[in-house]
């Protein structure tokens, strides 16, 4: 199995279509994403961090988990090793859970390491249950979402040559620099396809509450 899901610290609600999106996943918990295993229904095979915020209830609940342990000062966080550890394990998607929501710092940091995981040629999805973000990076991708999902594209640095399709409002070979908003708020009619000739950013997607596909 080459999906890794990564249990994060932030904020998550398994929903159906969350839960569909990990079947079958090898599962690796950051520090306190631990708290969303129970949740989840799952039992990570490692559990890596400086444990500075797990907490000893987690500790004791899962301590028949192999744990690799780090100093508190370092510079990586959790969540990034644990990333780095399921790529030496093999994984080629990454699912990022508990990355969305609390703390913006730690939000847009992900947003950004997750561009990253894609300029290397694995993929990323990252998720709260209720807002599901994915890098853009050159190249096509196909989204998979519920009619009537909204979705923004926000640019991380000019974009060129970026064609939408599956939306309300499609775009063919449109430029759109740093800090516009012309990608803001569009609806999914169904699979989103999305084209991209230069640049890098994030797409955020809400699906529908009960979504499941």
């Amino acid at each position: 199995m080459t999906r890794f899901a990564i249990l994060l610290g932030g904020d998550m609600t398994p929903t159906a279509r969350l839960l569909a999106q990990i079947r079958g996943a090898r599962v690796i918990a950051a520090d306190s994403g631990m708290m969303h295993a129970a949740a989840l229904g799952v039992v990570p095979e490692l559990w890596v961090g400086d444990f500075d915020s797990a907490g000893s209830e987690l500790t004791m609940q899962y301590r028949e988990v192999p744990r690799d342990t780090f100093p508190a000062e370092k510079d990586a966080t959790d969540g990034a090793i644990a990333v780095e550890e399921a790529i030496r394990r093999g994984a080629r998607d990454i699912l990022l859970l508990g990355g969305l929501g609390g703390q913006t710092d730690h939000a847009v940091g992900l947003l950004g390491q997750s561009i990253s995981i894609a300029r290397r040629g694995f993929s990323c999805l990252l998720t709260s249950g209720l807002e599901e973000a994915w890098p853009l990076v050159p190249g096509r991708m196909r989204a998979v979402l519920p009619a009537g999902t909204r979705i923004s594209l926000i640019p991380f640095g000019d974009l060129e040559g970026l064609d939408l399709a599956g939306v309300k409002w499609p775009l063919a070979n449109r430029d759109v620099a740093l800090g516009a908003t012309l990608t803001l708020s569009n609806i999914a009619l169904g699979p989103v396809e999305i084209g991209l000739r230069s640049g890098h950013g994030v797409a955020i997607a809400y699906p529908p509450p009960g979504a499941d596909d």
